[in-house]
């Protein structure tokens, strides 16, 4: 099985959260991982943007063991065409850096991991969000 990490979770990887973290390396030793080159740069213009170097090199050495894809190749664009289309027909339309990076999921047929909640309005994609807390029982 393939990951796909979505943007908001590589930016949580790098707070160091802890949850993330220990799923990551368990995900690492056994499965593989991917990002988007849209995550890729979401990411890597914010950390240029803060002038944050620490957190540069920890998303560098994150993006020698990931695979970075894409969003170039036809099916991904012909993919993500159908999710616009099919967003803004509902009214629901999300963000375009937001649909490129679904259809990479579904493309490959990966499971795109995720914490924003709007990427559920797409047809079609696997979404696991490992930021979900669970609330303590009283």
């Amino acid at each position: 099985m393939v990951y796909l990490l979505d943007t908001n979770i590589v930016s949580e990887f790098l707070k160091r959260d802890s949850q993330l973290l220990t799923q990551l390396r368990l995900l690492l030793a056994t499965e593989s991982v991917a990002i988007s080159a849209m995550t890729y740069y979401e990411i890597r213009r914010g950390l240029l943007a803060k002038a944050a170097p620490k957190k540069l090199e920890l998303f560098d050495r994150f993006c020698q063991l990931a695979n970075i894809v894409p969003v170039t190749h036809p099916e991904i664009v012909n993919i993500a065409s159908e999710i616009y289309a099919d967003l803004r027909s509902r009214g629901c339309l999300i963000q375009d850096a937001d649909i490129l990076i679904a259809a990479t999921a579904i493309a490959q047929n990966w499971v795109l991991i995720s914490n924003d909640s709007d990427l559920s309005r797409v047809q079609g994609l696997r979404l696991e969000n490992w930021l979900i807390r669970e609330e303590p029982r009283s």
